[in-house]
């Protein structure tokens, strides 16, 4: 495939998230640079970049240089206008604010990749050990989770980060479809009191009528399970040219994997996941019987 037709396929995707453009251009760049056998070691060299600086690009985590682009276009034999120029317009692009700008001074760089990721993202896959996903939250458990790894946090700041959340959470009004699994212990710790724990059950049960959300709880009496590391969300796009990307969230920083034999054995983790787990009905009448009590 020419990078002219290719990237003919890639302009056509929605430009709504400066993240994906991102990596719809990096993945482009990283098939030029391995069909011309070029190492990333040579094609930094050519930019004034080290070969990490390369993989960054290559995953859409980093902006792009129209001089990069245009210099690494020309290391991998790109030379016809018809051909560079959708490319470098797609650069331009990418480098577009997404609508979390806004909240930059609150989020670091590496969650700015998510939030862009989970804005194009046509399904997430996701389980969960300690707290309800993001998307699932209601604003006062939100605020309750935030407010751990933000205690010294003012009134506003929290107020605004809250927002941020619940902003995010209309993805799933736009035909987002998520999957979770949820460890017993999220529904049983008593995260912001029993009052804000009610809430969220039931918002469980309220969202869970919606055919592009679905819950599992995994009860303690399933003893040991497939996701042992901890938590983790799988992300797919509607877009073929973008591979799944497994992300993994640590205290202060995350861990993102798009290569497709991380992503297909966290996909088997999953799907084992949900064999162990409680069936989505199942899940539901547990919920009941929690907050009947």
């Amino acid at each position: 495939m020419s990078a002219q037709s290719a990237e003919g396929k890639l302009l056509s995707y929605s430009p709504g998230s400066p993240t994906v453009l991102r990596i719809l251009l990096g993945t482009q760049l990283r098939r030029l640079r391995t069909v011309k056998g070029i190492s990333r070691e040579d094609a930094g060299y050519s930019i004034r970049a080290s070969h990490a600086k390369i993989s960054r690009l290559e995953l859409g985590q980093v902006s792009f240089k129209q001089r990069d682009v245009a210099d690494l276009l020309t290391l991998y034999g790109v030379t016809d206008p018809a051909e560079r120029e959708p490319l470098l317009a797609l650069a331009k692009q990418a480098n577009a604010p997404g609508w979390w700008h806004k909240y930059g001074d609150l989020l670091p760089s590496w969650f700015e990749v998510y939030i862009g990721l989970e804005g194009a993202a046509s399904a997430i896959r996701t389980y969960e050990n300690q707290f309800v996903p993001g998307l699932l939250q209601t604003p006062a458990y939100a605020r309750s989770v935030i407010e751990l790894a933000h205690e010294k946090a003012s009134k506003q700041e929290l107020d605004r980060r809250v927002t941020l959340r619940t902003t995010r959470q209309k993805r799933l009004e736009s035909g987002l479809t998520i999957w979770a699994v949820i460890d017993e212990a999220v529904v049983r710790r008593m995260l912001g009191g029993p009052e804000t724990m009610r809430e969220q059950i039931v918002h469980l049960l309220d969202i869970t009528a919606e055919r592009n959300v679905t819950v599992q709880i995994m009860p303690f009496d399933r003893g040991g399970h497939a996701a042992a590391g901890g938590p983790f969300s799988i992300l797919r796009f509607p877009e073929r040219e973008l591979p799944d990307v497994v992300y993994m969230e640590q205290l202060t920083s995350a861990l993102y994997l798009d290569k497709p034999a991380d992503s297909d054995h966290y996909m088997e983790v999953m799907d084992r996941l949900s064999i162990q787990a409680e069936e989505p009905k199942q899940t539901r009448r547990f919920l009941e019987r929690l907050i009947s009590r």
